[in-house]
């Protein structure tokens, strides 16, 4: 590659805990990768824009508000309307394993659970931008 990955990392509604979400950028950063931490309480269309104009290879959202089912179909759908096709949307927190899968069939990257390792998250990120975006 001729740059470093850039990965926008969001916490989408009123869920108020960040620290998950900051260590995840720090961990990515460590990793080589160039992170963009929006900040708590941003909306669907404000992570969106923003991905756009940072020209991101990919989108991380925390979530432990329960509201996975609500915010990852809304950003999804502002990805494929704004034609970010190439830009991997995934995320974690505490989300079951049957929204795992459906919120996978509408088009969202694998989605990490508690206990998962920086360096995997670091690894699928590496490995999807890899198969997926040409520069």
């Amino acid at each position: 590659m001729t740059r470093p990955i850039r990965v926008l990392v969001a916490k989408v509604g009123l869920d108020g805990h960040d620290r998950g979400a900051k260590i995840i950028a720090t961990a990515l950063r460590d990793a080589g990768m160039e992170v963009i931490y929006t900040g708590l309480r941003q909306t669907p269309e404000m992570v969106v824009n923003a991905a756009l104009q940072e020209d991101v290879d990919a989108i991380g959202i925390s979530i432990l508000s329960g509201a996975h089912n609500t915010v990852f179909p809304k950003v999804i759908a502002l990805m494929k309307e704004k034609k970010m096709d190439d830009v991997l949307l995934t995320g974690g927190g505490i989300i079951p394993d049957e929204d795992m899968e459906s919120l996978n069939k509408l088009g969202v990257g694998k989605l990490f659970a508690p206990g998962a390792t920086t360096s995997e998250i670091a690894s699928y990120i590496k490995d999807w931008v890899k198969l997926n975006r040409n520069f």
